[in-house]
């Protein structure tokens, strides 16, 4: 990934760049380490392969200026592509310019693209002959992976258009003249296999679409999302802000601590209705505890180790494993399940510093977590629940989750009865509670199928949330839970592993960017927070409107405005909650010009009357007044 900044200056600019988001984080681009992941063009549908093939066209240009340049990868990836490259000097501007002219000519020549397989050996002749050693090291990868397996080496492929050639799997367009509208974005730093210890490359991002109304549009998400940049927003209105003694761990201000903990404490009353009862479980835990769970093997190296009087120990990642032992402390009967264990358990993972961004990807953050204990006829029914907890708990927001169904992976542990069982049951859960998934074969954690949540925000950016994992191999078994049944034998209880919003950090650092346009941006750019009240709630929303200046529509400043809520969702009026109408010409929260999101569906099983909804707009433009509240 690109390297980001941080810094720690009397005024601090946000994590990152100071201008908003980079284009690694908007384009989303993972680490490629592997020989098989850097082939992996990413070209999963038609749009994928035509930005895959824009890659190749760059890659053409690039060559072209710079001869001997020496060429990394070139995947599509979510709404645009890169190619990594090593040259002989830092990219500029201009010389963006001129690669993107030279790929204009390649599209209007409207060259064929086509496959050629060779034997390996001669392929690799070929790239070690022009000089490409970042694919000669590739295939010599592939070659030692298939001698270490008893197997030849495979044939490899190269895709030719024009003049061109590159080693590649493919699929691509027809022909150059099949790319769309396209446009170069940015150069980044990118390190060669994600690794820190290998060249640095520059990559190119860029991004292709099938019209130029699509690329418009793009354009403007884009430009939007570095004016809503939570980072920016969290400084300027003085919620939080990084700094380098503790990279990637925000440090909370006395505003944004409070909007925490408004968040928290409503997570834990809806949790409350449900029966949880809540949990804490030590944060420095021996590696035996990650070797009986499978974490140590694969997820070792992202902890953070300590060693402490002979023994290794680390700050722990997630809070699954502990849950057991409290589980552990007594026998249990089948009258006991379903139990729900809640725990805001403080989480740290080792991200390396490159791929950190704000909130949005930390390495210190608590997680709203739950392991549930339940009977495998209770199981369709607390999934079914657990479902309603997320449309309800997504709703007070305006938000409507979407889910998909991850299966077992090839790296699974346990059982494979155990694993079909647990699927079987999923699938029987969401038929039972009439909800639709996308199924995404092989995508599960390796001790478990799971539940994935997602949402759109408000400039249409797909965001992966939280999780539900349905769990009979990993707690289950190898720390021998049971229960005493009717009959009173013990027997295996299923586990379940459950997050609504999953890290709170980057919960609320999506929700600022999210709501930062309700109101346009040119005449006040907003953060917004939505949070669910009750009545023992009133008090303390007055004493937040006195820390932050807020108005809930122009010429009510200081004023919050919260609209009760009749069961159903509905205010005294009849309309949604989130049927504001704000400056924004009677729109409602999202992007400017676009009509509001409604309710967010479902709201749930239960439905509090004196339950209601407070909007706080909270605008950059009364930071100084902001700065003299109490």
């Amino acid at each position: 990934m690109a390297k980001t900044a941080m810094g720690a200056q009397p005024e601090p600019e946000p994590e990152g760049r100071a201008d908003g988001p980079g284009d690694e984080e908007l384009l989303a681009a993972p680490d490629r380490g592997s020989a098989d992941e850097l082939l992996d063009a990413g070209a999963h549908d038609e749009l994928d392969a035509m930005r895959h093939s824009t890659a190749h066209v760059m890659a053409e240009a690039v060559l072209d200026l710079f001869p001997g340049a020496k060429l990394g990868i070139g995947p599509a990836v979510a709404d645009g592509f890169y190619y990594d490259f090593q040259l002989p000097r830092a990219l500029t501007p201009a010389d963006l310019e001129a690669i993107e002219a030279r790929m204009r000519e390649s599209v209007a020549a409207d060259h064929r693209f086509v496959r050629r397989e060779v034997p390996f050996d001669d392929g690799r002749a070929a790239v070690e002959g022009a000089g490409q050693v970042f694919k000669v090291e590739i295939l010599d990868d592939l070659a030692a992976k298939a001698k270490a397996a008893g197997e030849p080496s495979p044939a490899i492929t190269f895709y030719e258009h024009g003049p061109f050639s590159d080693l590649c799997r493919g699929p691509h367009v027809a022909s150059t003249g099949k790319i769309g509208a396209f446009k170069l974005l940015s150069v980044a730093g990118a390190y060669w296999r994600g690794d820190e210890k290998r060249p640095m490359l520059q990559r190119i991002y860029g991004t292709v679409w099938r019209t130029e109304q699509e690329l418009e549009n793009f354009l403007w998400r884009r430009e939007e999302a570095r004016k809503r940049d939570h980072r920016r927003l969290g400084v300027q209105l003085d919620l939080f802000s990084f700094h380098d003694v503790s990279p990637g761990a925000a440090f909370w201000h006395p505003k944004g601590q409070r909007l925490w903990r408004i968040l928290e404490d409503s997570m834990r009353e809806l949790q409350a209705r449900r029966g949880y009862t809540e949990v804490s479980t030590p944060i420095v835990v021996s590696e035996r505890l990650w070797r009986q769970s499978g974490h140590w093997d694969l997820y070792r190296e992202n902890m953070f180790l300590i060693e402490s009087e002979g023994q290794t120990f680390s700050l722990k990642p997630m809070n699954c494993p502990e849950s057991t032992f409290i589980y552990r402390s007594k026998l249990r009967s089948y009258r006991d399940l379903p139990l729900r264990f809640s725990e805001f358990g403080r989480l740290h993972r080792n991200e390396r510093s490159g791929t950190l961004a704000g909130l949005t990807r930390v390495r210190q953050f608590i997680q709203d977590d739950a392991h549930l204990y339940v009977r495998p006829d209770q199981l369709t029914d607390e999934i079914i629940a657990l479902l309603g907890e997320v449309m309800e708990s997504y709703g007070w927001f305006g938000l409507q989750p979407r889910f998909s169904f991850a299966t077992k992976p090839d790296k699974a542990i346990g059982d494979p009865a155990l694993w079909e069982r647990a699927e079987q049951l999923t699938r029987e859960a969401f038929a039972a509670a009439d909800i639709s998934y996308e199924l995404k074969p092989k995508d599960g954690t390796f001790y478990a199928p799971k539940i994935d949540i997602y949402i759109d925000d408000a400039l249409g950016r797909e965001w992966q949330m939280a999780t539900i994992q349905i769990d009979l191999t990993m707690l289950p078994e190898r720390f021998d839970l049971t229960y005493i049944d009717e009959s009173g034998k013990a027997v295996r209880p299923i586990a379940i592993h459950r997050a609504i919003y999953g890290s709170l950090e980057r919960f609320i650092g999506i929700l600022i960017e999210h709501f930062a346009g309700a109101f346009p941006l040119w005449l006040a750019p907003v953060q917004a927070v939505v949070i669910p009240i009750a009545d023992r709630h009133l008090a303390p929303a007055g004493e937040l409107a006195g820390v932050l200046r807020a108005r809930a529509r122009p010429g009510a400043e200081g004023a919050v405005h919260a609209r009760p809520r009749r069961p159903g969702g509905r205010g005294e009026d009849g309309r949604s909650p989130y049927e504001s109408r704000g400056a924004a010409g009677g729109r409602g929260l999202g992007c400017p010009g676009r009509p509001p999101r409604r309710g967010g569906g479902r709201q749930g099983r239960v439905t509090d009357e004196r339950q209601c909804t407070l909007i706080v707009y909270v605008m950059p433009a009364l930071k100084s007044k902001i700065g003299n509240s109490s």
